[in-house]
Formats: structure tokens, C-alpha cells, sequence
């Protein structure tokens, strides 16, 4: 079968898919990007939604412009918390007054980690995982130098990730707080969160997950199945926008327990009593320390609000029929060009990019860009296809798969 006849297949059976999705009427309600054929980076950088102007210019206009600080009291206050609820019941699994929404993810991560050690007082280790995200990695590095603690490393399979057997492997009675990513920026292996967490408690340790590249595509049930903490960001499946803000989760149980280290004046008791020493509030906006980044938060309510519509188990099964086609098609056009698949096979055990690997793929990525084909380049030799479930078709898909032949062969 000739390359010609091997593309004729593939797109027709994307547009099959297509013609079949039941959410790709929403692709239309994301703004239009001059110049740009494919855009496979929605797990990095989420694409705009169409009315987001408008909403800014009425932001910009009434909430601040109109009401000034007043929008304060009326409605910026609790902004934080509100936002957190809706993240937490529409993508967490989240009972109400357990998330918030502020800082970065490094912020956050920083506060969790750090109050974790201490509230398991004792205990002197760190257990990450050995390729996780650089920040996560060098946060948790720089409180065990805080601390005096001693990190422990997972080395799991770089394709298919770290496995609650390999967690159970190093755990132990020295352990005070597990962080993990629950899909690897990398390969996209999804981790088992219910079993890992279980080992974890079985040890007495408190468990941290990283859910920037799951929130808002991959289903989760974060107090059924006894999670202690989570970080997540807003701008890459939730659409937040470049640097918008992180949120946290912190079990309800822990709360007075689990006190994090930047005493702001947003965690206190009472904000405005401006009183002389610090006095933590005992619900969870006590994650917080500064003034919220309230136009920062604007962009992502949109995007909850189609995620609330369609349900994140349809968003799910989307990513999935992406996910499995990039495959097919890798298969059917680049496997034969010495391309390696550096994702996890079995769609159960994968989040919701597929990455692939060539020596040429830091070459390829320019011109790709240059191409108007937006994927994104992991070192050493990584491609990440990130496919948004509601911003992307499988059409588009094929489209970015063959530009990388195309790329490769010429």
C-alpha cells in the first residue's frame, strides 16, 4: 500500500470519528488561530474560547472599571473558594470547602510538601518519583534541605510510569510524604491513584499528587479514594491562559493539622484585623497568603462551564478515541521511519497525550512551528501530541502525524 493510499484510509476514518463525536460541535467555540493547521499542545497551553474578549472588555469595564473596589465585598472575596468548589466538584471528585484556587503550581507545591513533613513529625523522608517534573522534584529537594529530610527515589519504567508496587517498594515507617505526578509530562502514563494512595496511608505517610496534566480529562475521585493532598494547574486541559493560577486540595481532615508556611494575610482568621501575630482561618482558604489574581481566573470559568456540561467521563472517552488514533496513525506512518512510541499502549494506562521519539524531533519541531503544526518538543527526542478532547479533532490529529512524516522524510 503506497503512503497516498495509507493517508486516504486514515482520513477517512478520522472524519468517521469525527462525524461521530458527540462533543465536536464545542471545537467551534474556540477562538480561530491565523496560520495554524493543527494545534497539538492543548496539554501545555489550552486554547482561548471565543468570547473570552468580550468577557475580558466586561470585566475590565464593569467589575473594575464600574464597581472598582467595591467588587470586593460583592463578589472577588470569595472568588477563590468558589472557584475551588466548582474544580473540585466538576473535575476532583471534590465535597465543597476542600479546594481553593490561588498562587502557582510551584507556590502550591511548596506549601503542601513543606507543611506535609511537618505534620508528620518523626518521620524524616520524601519519597518522588525520579523523573517527575522538574519543579516538583527540585521543591521537594529544597525542603528536605530545610528539613534535614532525605528524599527517596522511584525509578519506574520511563514509558509506563510509576506503579503502587514500586511506591509500596520504598515506603516505610521513616516516610512522611509521597509526591507523585498522576500522569508523567513525558510519556503520559497514568498512574494508579486509588492504590497508590492506599499503600501510602497503609504507611502512615501522607500522599501529595500532582494533577497538571489529568485535571479536566482524566476522571477522579479524590475523597473516595482518600487522597491527602493535590496541586493542579488552570492552563492547560482547564483553559485558564498563560500563568494563570494553581489550586489546591486539601482533605478536609487535615484541616489545623496541615498548616502551610506562608503566613499571608489572606490565611488569617481575620483579614482585615490586621492584628499582631498570624492566626490561621481553620477552612481551606488558609492555603492562601496573598491578594488572589483575580483577572487571572477569568478565562478558566468558561472553560468549567463546558466541562460541567459534557461531564469529564465524556471528556475522557474523547481523549481516548484521540489518543488510540494518534496511535493508529504513528503505526501506519512513522513506526516505519524509525519513529518510537514513548507512551504506554493500553489506553487505561495513559493520560491524554501520546509522546514519540526521534533523534531529528528538535529539527522537526522548528519547522513544524514554521508550518503552522503545534506540537511541543520534550528533551532529549520528544514530540508530546497533546490532544484537547473539546479544542481537537481527529482530522486535525492526522494532520499533525503526517506534517511529522512529512517533516522527517523531507
Amino acid at each position: 500500500m503506497t503512503d497516498t493510499d495509507i493517508t486516504a484510509d486514515l482520513l477517512a476514518e478520522a472524519r468517521k470519528l469525527d462525524q461521530a463525536d458527540p462533543l465536536a460541535h464545542h471545537i467551534a467555540e474556540f477562538a480561530d488561530a491565523p496560520g495554524v493547521t493543527a494545534y497539538l499542545d492543548g496539554n501545555s497551553l489550552g486554547r482561548p474560547l471565543r468570547d473570552l474578549p468580550e468577557k475580558a472588555a466586561a470585566f475590565i469595564r464593569d467589575d473594575w472599571g464600574t464597581r472598582l473596589i467595591r467588587s470586593w465585598d460583592e463578589q472577588w472575596m470569595e472568588l477563590p473558594m468558589q472557584l475551588g468548589d466548582r474544580i473540585g466538584a466538576i473535575t476532583l471528585g471534590a465535597a465543597p470547602g476542600q479546594t481553593v484556587v490561588a498562587d502557582s503550581t510551584s507556590v502550591l507545591l511548596y506549601k503542601l510538601t513543606r507543611a506535609g513533613v511537618a505534620a508528620r513529625p518523626g518521620r524524616d523522608e520524601i519519597v518522588i518519583e525520579a523523573g517527575n517534573f522538574p519543579t516538583d522534584r527540585f521543591i521537594a529537594a529544597g525542603v528536605a534541605n530545610e528539613t534535614g529530610a532525605t528524599l527517596r527515589w522511584v525509578e519506574p519504567d520511563p514509558v509506563l510510569g510509576v506503579t503502587a508496587e514500586q511506591v509500596a517498594s520504598v515506603v516505610s515507617e521513616r516516610t512522611a510524604l509521597v509526591v507523585l505526578s498522576h500522569v508523567d509530562y513525558r510519556s503520559g502514563a497514568l498512574a494508579q491513584m486509588p492504590e497508590i494512595t492506599q499503600v501510602v496511608k497503609d504507611a502512615g505517610a501522607l500522599m501529595l499528587w500532582d494533577l497538571c496534566h489529568s485535571v479536566g480529562v482524566v476522571p477522579m475521585k479524590l475523597d473516595e479514594w482518600g487522597v491527602d493532598m493535590a496541586v493542579g494547574c488552570t492552563y492547560k486541559y482547564l483553559n485558564g491562559g498563560p500563568g494563570s493560577p494553581a489550586f489546591g486540595y486539601l482533605r478536609a481532615e487535615h484541616h489545623g493539622a496541615v498548616v502551610q508556611p506562608i503566613h499571608g494575610w489572606w490565611g488569617a482568621a481575620d483579614i482585615f484585623a490586621m492584628g499582631p501575630e498570624y492566626a490561621p482561618v481553620s477552612g481551606i482558604r488558609q492555603l492562601l497568603s496573598g491578594t488572589p489574581p483575580v483577572l487571572s481566573m477569568l478565562a478558566m470559568q468558561g472553560m468549567l462551564d463546558l466541562i460541567e456540561l459534557e461531564g469529564v467521563t465524556a471528556l475522557r472517552a474523547k481523549s481516548i478515541t484521540l489518543t488510540e488514533f494518534a496511535i493508529r496513525a504513528y503505526y501506519a506512518v512513522l513506526a516505519p521511519l524509525g519513529v518510537r512510541l514513548l507512551s504506554p499502549r493500553e489506553a487505561s494506562r495513559r493520560g491524554g497525550h501520546v509522546t514519540i521519539g526521534h533523534d531529528s524531533f528538535q529539527e522537526v519541531t522548528k519547522q513544524l512551528w514554521t508550518d503552522g503544526i503545534i506540537p511541543d518538543f520534550r528533551f532529549p527526542d520528544g514530540i508530546r501530541l497533546g490532544l484537547s478532547p473539546l479544542s481537537t479533532s481527529h482530522e486535525e490529529t492526522l494532520l499533525g502525524v503526517i506534517a511529522v512524516r512529512d517533516a522527517l522524510q523531507s
